[in-house]
């Protein structure tokens, strides 16, 4: 359920009688000859579907997907990296009113096992290099389906025969069960880290995906001569909520990659015309060091903040935005065609209120650096629920039905906004957000440790990278090589501690509160 505090959905509403398959089907009607999808493998066959092979291979997946068990209401675990079958399997769970639970492959088997017993997860689908892990925890589960190939790559090893061949899901697509249209019902949970030791499950549900098709459609302009690459991994929003479903609303291709590759990109988007990317700094980064295209198709590319470089050395123009995964889609944008200053995200959407608020919760004036809160309505412009956390979900707005973003951001004098940091314990690295408690607790518990505190180092590429300062009772390398083996089984690749160093003692101030900031003043040359 919705916050208690937070504004309740109305009965009649933009998207009143409409869900996800709904979307699919009128541009399945409306153009059934153009292309929408576009797979570019890194090993294997490039493949294209239209609007209406698109909607009928869902439908196919949808029927395979009842005919094993699947039903309304049931969570279907998808563990794989980007590939055609994610978004099938996506789209055929929202045609049968199943919820769709969204893992991030980096997530080690522990990580793993809890989102699906959180979830209540009965089914996974997954591709050869996670199966084993899976596995492991078979018996939470009612059957695994596995794909043939890792995102296109052969696999090395057979399918066992308790595993269900992905492609044996597809089936008759006229097998399909008929659905009512419910955009009140959950269609897919993300996990994502907070400030608590473990992740919280992001409940979205149909209303929700299509806000972030129809809002981000219009925030950046698209039209369906448009195309864009789709690199970042579809099991997190900025794939899948600022790239995927407006291009479904708009009528535009989607050219999916597996990941990203600084070495492939240029390719790939000048082959498939693409006219827009989102991207992020290490991906900008990566590009500069090789050679750029004689030409290309871009009218500008997406960002959190604008960078000079883009236009200097690519001649693109660039909108900047800002959003989360809570707030469904962008919350504050820049114009695209209008002069943006350098390290500004924008100004406050239209589709929802905005505060920039001090301390004692009052508003903050231009020069000034304050908390950001966003206000809309859950289960429409702001994601439901923490799933089967109710007291997470509580906490998260305030008094008036403000969600609290645990971003700091800056105000100028003509009402730019300028990202700040994150007043939440947060790391950014890359395209991932890292709790800190969650490699903190984890540690913790490694024998022999006092305390630990993780901050992020910079980093060129990925912004910052964690790095763990340890009181312990003894340290030495064995000890070091205990906490980094933890580490490995408990958390996901991307929030393992690059180094660890070991300290007297934790700088302390009021009740005994970890100062972190005179731990990362180590890192200040």
């Amino acid at each position: 359920m919705p916050a208690r505090t937070a504004k309740q959905l109305p009965s009649l509403h933009v998207f009143s009688g409409c869900d996800v398959p709904w979307l699919l089907e009128q541009q399945a009607r409306a153009r059934p000859s153009k292309t929408f999808l576009v797979w570019e493998p890194f090993e294997g066959e490039r493949r294209t579907w239209t609007f209406s092979q698109f909607c009928e291979e869902t439908r196919a997946y949808a029927a395979g997907l009842a005919g094993r068990g699947v039903t309304e209401g049931d969570f279907v675990a998808l563990h794989m990296d980007n590939c055609p079958e994610f978004l099938f399997a996506w789209f055929a769970c929202a045609r049968l009113g199943a919820v769709a639970v969204t893992t991030n492959t980096g997530s080690s088997a522990e990580e793993l096992e809890f989102f699906v017993s959180d979830s209540g997860s009965t089914f996974a689908l997954t591709q050869p290099k996670y199966l084993e892990t899976i596995r492991g925890f078979a018996h939470r589960l009612r059957w695994i389906a596995c794909s043939a190939t890792n995102a296109g790559s052969t696999a090395e090893h057979p399918r066992p025969s308790d595993v269900v061949p992905f492609e044996e899901l597809s089936a008759d697509p006229g097998k399909a069960p008929p659905r009512k249209a419910v955009p009140t019902q959950l269609s897919h949970v993300q996990y994502t880290s907070g400030t608590t030791s473990r992740p919280k499950g992001v409940a979205w549900t149909h209303a929700n995906a299509l806000w972030a098709a129809k809002v981000t459609t219009s925030h950046a302009q698209l039209v369906d001569s448009d195309a864009v690459p789709v690199f970042f991994p579809l099991f997190h929003a900025n794939a899948l909520a600022y790239t995927v479903l407006p291009t479904l609303w708009s009528g535009g291709t989607a050219v999916l990659m597996p990941k990203f590759s600084a070495s492939r990109f240029w390719d790939i988007v000048v082959r498939n015309r693409c006219t827009w990317a989102n991207m992020v700094l290490f991906t900008i980064r990566a590009l500069e060091a090789f050679p750029d295209p004689p030409e290309h198709q871009f009218r500008f590319w997406a960002l959190l903040a604008q960078l000079p470089i883009v236009r200097h050395r690519w001649g693109i123009p660039f909108i900047s935005w800002y959003g989360m995964t809570e707030t469904v889609t962008q919350n504050i944008h820049s114009f695209l065609d209008f002069e943006t200053p350098p390290g500004v995200i924008g100004h406050p959407a239209h589709e929802y209120e905005v505060a920039v608020r001090r301390t004692d919760k009052s508003d903050a004036q231009p020069g000034e650096t304050g908390r950001l809160w966003i206000r809309g309505v859950p289960g429409l412009s702001l994601f439901l629920e923490y799933l089967n956390n109710p007291e997470a979900t509580n906490d998260a707005f305030d008094a008036d039905g403000w969600f609290d973003t645990g971003d700091e951001v800056s105000l100028d004098e003509n009402g730019h906004i300028r990202f700040v940091s994150r007043a939440k314990d947060m790391l950014r690295v890359g395209e991932e957000n890292v709790a800190a408690l969650e490699i903190e607790t984890v540690i913790n518990r490694v024998e022999g440790v006092i305390e630990c505190a993780v901050v992020g180092r910079p980093d060129d590429m990925l912004e910052e990278v964690p790095v763990a300062f340890v009181v312990a009772r003894q340290p030495c390398a064995e000890l070091e090589a205990d906490i980094m083996a933890r580490c490995t089984a408990a958390l996901a690749r991307f929030k393992r501690p690059r180094e660890i160093v070991f300290v007297d003692e934790l700088p302390k101030g009021l009740l005994d509160k970890t100062l972190k900031r005179h731990l990362r003043s180590r890192f200040q040359s």
